[in-house]
């Protein structure tokens, strides 16, 4: 039998293979209770349907974003994972009060996040994403 950690690890990464997915149901599912914090942004979404807007909020600018991961480790009730960030801009993006029309160029940051467990769970609590707005404004030559 696997031990936490590698349950932990395979749930991190099933989570983010089905946000490339858009199976928005099964990544609901890995969560003890749905929670994303962005420290690039500082917006918060707690709860289902918080964290649903934010997924449309996400995916409408971008809706091919997509992830690859460099690196994941577990250590006592967290996973780590640095990993690229990809996408296409074919959307509005709204970035503060204004909204930049679709530029149909891509982009590709190298971003961190972690991820919270319950404890003695393989469920997640809280998804913090670490990132700079500004390298994807830049990456997509709009700053």
């Amino acid at each position: 039998m696997a031990s936490l950690n590698e349950r932990r690890i395979e749930t991190v990464r099933r989570h983010m293979a089905l946000e490339i997915t858009h199976d928005w149901d099964g990544v609901i599912a890995t969560f003890d209770r749905p929670r994303y914090e962005l420290y690039g942004t500082g917006a918060v979404f707690d709860g289902e349907d918080a964290v649903r807007r934010y997924f449309a909020a996400s995916r409408t600018p971008f809706p091919d974003q997509g992830n690859e991961i460099i690196a994941i480790a577990a250590s006592g009730n967290m996973v780590l994972v640095e990993f690229w960030l990809t996408g296409t801009h074919t959307g509005p993006l709204k970035v503060g009060d204004n909204t930049i029309p679709p530029t149909g160029r891509n982009f590709r940051i190298r971003m961190a996040a972690s991820f919270e467990f319950a404890a003695d769970s393989d469920r997640i609590v809280c998804e913090r994403a670490y990132f700079d707005q500004a390298m994807v404004l830049k990456a997509l030559e709009l700053g």
